[in-house]
Protein backbone atom coordinates (compact mmCIF):
# COMPACT_ATOMS: atom_id res chain seq x y z
CA UNK A 1 0.00 0.00 0.00
CA UNK A 2 1.17 3.53 -0.76
CA UNK A 3 2.49 5.13 2.47
CA UNK A 4 1.01 8.46 1.34
CA UNK A 5 -2.44 6.92 0.89
CA UNK A 6 -4.99 8.64 3.10
CA UNK A 7 -8.55 7.37 2.91
CA UNK A 8 -9.84 10.30 4.96
CA UNK A 9 -8.40 12.78 2.46
CA UNK A 10 -9.84 10.77 -0.41
CA UNK A 11 -13.28 10.77 1.21
CA UNK A 12 -12.99 14.51 1.85
CA UNK A 13 -12.23 15.12 -1.83
CA UNK A 14 -15.05 12.74 -2.81
CA UNK A 15 -17.56 14.69 -0.70
CA UNK A 16 -16.32 17.96 -2.23
CA UNK A 17 -16.73 16.54 -5.73
CA UNK A 18 -20.25 15.37 -4.88
CA UNK A 19 -21.13 18.87 -3.67
CA UNK A 20 -19.73 20.46 -6.82
CA UNK A 21 -21.67 18.00 -9.01
CA UNK A 22 -24.91 18.53 -7.09
CA UNK A 23 -24.56 22.29 -7.56
CA UNK A 24 -24.53 21.72 -11.34
CA UNK A 25 -27.75 19.69 -11.46
CA UNK A 26 -30.70 21.44 -13.11
CA UNK A 27 -33.11 23.39 -10.93
CA UNK A 28 -36.08 21.15 -11.82
CA UNK A 29 -38.24 18.84 -9.72
CA UNK A 30 -36.18 15.84 -10.79
CA UNK A 31 -32.86 17.66 -10.50
CA UNK A 32 -33.66 18.93 -7.01
CA UNK A 33 -34.84 15.51 -5.84
CA UNK A 34 -31.75 13.72 -7.11
CA UNK A 35 -29.52 16.52 -5.79
CA UNK A 36 -30.91 16.21 -2.25
CA UNK A 37 -30.57 12.43 -2.22
CA UNK A 38 -27.06 12.41 -3.69
CA UNK A 39 -25.90 15.22 -1.41
CA UNK A 40 -26.96 13.19 1.62
CA UNK A 41 -25.55 9.83 0.55
CA UNK A 42 -22.43 11.18 -1.15
CA UNK A 43 -21.24 13.26 1.79
CA UNK A 44 -22.09 10.64 4.42
CA UNK A 45 -19.05 8.33 4.01
CA UNK A 46 -16.65 11.04 5.23
CA UNK A 47 -18.16 11.54 8.72
CA UNK A 48 -19.04 7.87 9.05
CA UNK A 49 -15.42 6.95 8.35
CA UNK A 50 -14.49 9.32 11.19
CA UNK A 51 -16.97 7.45 13.39
CA UNK A 52 -15.31 4.17 12.41
CA UNK A 53 -11.92 5.53 13.45
CA UNK A 54 -13.40 6.24 16.89
CA UNK A 55 -15.23 2.91 17.14
CA UNK A 56 -15.68 1.46 20.60
CA UNK A 57 -15.21 -2.15 19.50
CA UNK A 58 -14.33 -4.28 16.51
CA UNK A 59 -18.03 -4.89 15.96
CA UNK A 60 -18.76 -1.15 16.05
CA UNK A 61 -15.87 -0.55 13.62
CA UNK A 62 -17.28 -3.03 11.09
CA UNK A 63 -20.76 -1.58 11.53
CA UNK A 64 -19.53 1.95 10.73
CA UNK A 65 -17.60 0.71 7.68
CA UNK A 66 -20.78 -0.99 6.47
CA UNK A 67 -22.65 2.30 6.76
CA UNK A 68 -19.98 3.93 4.57
CA UNK A 69 -20.35 1.13 2.04
CA UNK A 70 -24.15 1.40 2.06
CA UNK A 71 -24.00 5.14 1.40
CA UNK A 72 -21.45 4.71 -1.39
CA UNK A 73 -23.65 2.11 -3.07
CA UNK A 74 -26.62 4.46 -2.84
CA UNK A 75 -24.53 7.28 -4.32
CA UNK A 76 -23.55 4.98 -7.16
CA UNK A 77 -27.22 4.42 -7.98
CA UNK A 78 -27.98 8.18 -8.00
CA UNK A 79 -24.96 8.89 -10.19
CA UNK A 80 -26.01 6.21 -12.65
CA UNK A 81 -29.50 7.72 -12.76
CA UNK A 82 -27.94 11.11 -13.55
CA UNK A 83 -26.10 9.40 -16.41
CA UNK A 84 -29.18 7.58 -17.67
CA UNK A 85 -31.55 10.57 -17.84
CA UNK A 86 -29.06 12.41 -18.53
CA UNK A 87 -29.14 15.31 -16.11
CA UNK A 88 -25.49 16.26 -16.78
CA UNK A 89 -22.93 15.63 -19.49
CA UNK A 90 -20.99 12.35 -19.13
CA UNK A 91 -17.65 14.15 -18.67
CA UNK A 92 -19.05 15.63 -15.44
CA UNK A 93 -20.41 12.35 -14.04
CA UNK A 94 -18.23 9.50 -15.35
CA UNK A 95 -15.11 10.28 -13.25
CA UNK A 96 -17.22 10.38 -10.09
CA UNK A 97 -18.87 7.06 -10.97
CA UNK A 98 -15.38 5.57 -11.34
CA UNK A 99 -14.23 7.00 -7.99
CA UNK A 100 -17.39 5.69 -6.32
CA UNK A 101 -16.65 2.22 -7.68
CA UNK A 102 -13.08 2.36 -6.38
CA UNK A 103 -14.22 3.49 -2.94
CA UNK A 104 -16.81 0.70 -2.83
CA UNK A 105 -14.05 -1.82 -3.57
CA UNK A 106 -11.85 -0.34 -0.82
CA UNK A 107 -14.64 -0.56 1.75
CA UNK A 108 -15.60 -4.11 0.75
CA UNK A 109 -11.99 -5.21 1.28
CA UNK A 110 -11.67 -3.25 4.53
CA UNK A 111 -14.81 -4.89 5.89
CA UNK A 112 -13.58 -8.34 4.88
CA UNK A 113 -10.22 -7.69 6.56
CA UNK A 114 -11.82 -6.32 9.73
CA UNK A 115 -14.22 -9.27 9.96
CA UNK A 116 -11.38 -11.73 9.47
CA UNK A 117 -9.33 -10.08 12.23
CA UNK A 118 -12.35 -9.98 14.50
CA UNK A 119 -12.84 -13.75 14.04
CA UNK A 120 -9.14 -14.40 14.63
CA UNK A 121 -9.34 -12.52 17.91
CA UNK A 122 -12.42 -14.51 18.86
CA UNK A 123 -14.70 -11.48 18.88
CA UNK A 124 -17.37 -12.84 16.64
Amino acid sequence: MNPNYDLEERLLEYAARIIRLVERLPNTRAGNHVAAQLLRSGTSPLPNHGEAQAAESARDFVHKLKICLKELRESDRWLRLIQRVPLLKPKRVDPLVNETDELIRIFVRSIQTAQRRKRQLGQG
